[in-house]
């Protein structure tokens, strides 16, 4: 499996170190995209991986699948791009699909060229239980509490305090880069407009954590997940950039647990 990836920041360079060097996925980075001139040649070189400031030129190496690891503006620009080239495609800003209409369009052009477009559940868990809850259309209410330190949200705070709260679409559009979560929760269960959000900075805390409640005719679901931070950066935890790991690892793999 050839793989590319668009980025040149943390998560870019763990799946290199990962799947280049350890050698975890059954398959290779043998391209990557990105604008940084100063941070690509260096991982060109560290990585024996060729470095494209050219999306054209990227998408031209004969890829199998392609891993989104920059930001929602950058998603926003490539990945249409991505799917009609005929590539499989992990989206990691998932919050580039807060407008619905935009991941419906998306996911036609992927059926009508053969290509899958993954998601990743990125640093929380319990998306198959949503899956599964709303498949007979009864699943009623779905939140997720974000608690984070204030070096991870961006912001300053010497005190525990409730900085937002909302629906998921309200989220993303207020914290662009720490709510990717509460998308995928909501493209999983009810939807950004039903889902609710609460994001509190706490100086206190080490790791960062989401709570999530769920409430149908399954019954009802609270799960609590504390993650670490990735050690080259605070504002990512670990288990974002472990989850597409997970998903390159099991691509191609005839046993498919959950839904």
């Amino acid at each position: 499996m050839n793989i590319g990836i668009i980025g040149t920041g943390n998560i870019a360079t763990y799946l290199l170190e990962q799947v280049n060097v350890n050698h975890l996925v059954d398959g290779q980075v043998i391209a990557f995209f990105g604008r940084n001139k100063e941070v690509g040649p260096r991982l060109s070189k560290k990585y024996d991986v060729s470095f494209y400031t050219d999306l054209q030129e990227f998408l031209n190496t004969p890829l199998d699948i392609v891993v989104e690891a920059s930001t929602i503006e950058a998603a926003s620009l490539y990945v249409e791009d991505v799917v009609a080239r005929k590539k499989d495609l992990v989206v990691s800003s998932i919050g580039v699909f807060k407008e619905g209409t935009f991941l419906d369009k998306v996911k036609k052009m992927a059926a009508s060229s053969g290509t899958t477009v993954f998601l990743p559940s990125g640093a929380i868990g319990g998306l198959d239980v949503l899956q599964s809850a709303k498949a007979a259309r009864g699943l009623k209410q779905v939140q997720i509490t974000t608690r984070k330190s204030p070096a991870s949200l961006g912001i300053e705070s010497d005190e525990e305090k409730v900085v937002f709260e909302g629906t998921a679409y309200q989220a993303v559009e207020k914290f662009p880069k720490n709510t990717n979560v509460a998308l995928v929760l909501a493209i999983a269960g009810i939807g950004a407009e039903k889902t609710k959000v609460r994001v509190i900075v706490d100086p206190s805390v080490t790791q960062n954590s989401h709570t999530i409640e769920a409430e149908g005719d399954f019954g009802r679901m609270e799960l609590k997940i504390e993650n670490n931070p990735m050690p080259s950066n605070p504002k990512t935890s670990l288990l974002a950039a472990l989850s597409i790991l997970s998903v390159l690892q099991n691509k191609e793999s005839a046993l498919r647990i959950g839904n």
